[in-house]
């Protein structure tokens, strides 16, 4: 059995995190994993900014950064739970880039937790190539659950 956690670690109500947690569902089962798990945290600027100064050495605030559990060397035994790692997302960044993208926050959510999920999957885009597939693979996730740009 799959499990994806959501913790918020702000203090409000984010009401899209329910549908972003079925999308990232839907994301497991297109790639058909199963009994894997991973945890996705809402953050504010701040908290992403300290990250990303402390494990990238860059000195301001991002949308998303993940933390992978596994590597190309680590061996999984499918008998036992797959620990993916953890999604950190910026509530702020969403936010702002949901109004300069003109798209809903659910959107942007969808957008950046998939992102993220791919990312703990071991997929980049470092080079034109890498980011073909893996842009394909998250726009096939939010455009099966109906999440377009447009939204």
């Amino acid at each position: 059995m799959n499990k994806v956690e959501i913790f918020i670690q702000v203090n409000e109500d984010i009401e899209e995190l329910e549908t972003v947690k079925k999308v990232l569902e839907s994301a497991l089962q297109k790639e058909k994993l199963e009994n894997t798990s991973f945890n996705v945290i809402i953050v504010d600027n701040n908290y992403i900014h300290e990250l990303n100064k402390t494990y990238r050495n860059i000195d301001r605030e991002t949308d998303v950064i993940t933390f992978a559990l596994e590597d190309e060397d680590t061996i999984i035994n499918p008998s036992e739970e797959r620990v993916l790692g953890d999604i950190y997302i910026s509530i702020d960044k969403a936010k702002e880039q949901a109004k300069e993208y003109n798209h809903s926050l659910l959107r942007e959510l969808s957008f950046l937790a998939v992102h993220g999920f791919y990312h703990l999957l071991g997929y980049d885009h470092q080079t034109k190539e890498e980011e073909s597939i893996m842009f394909q693979k998250q726009e096939e996730v939010l455009e099966s659950y109906g999440i377009r740009r447009e939204n």
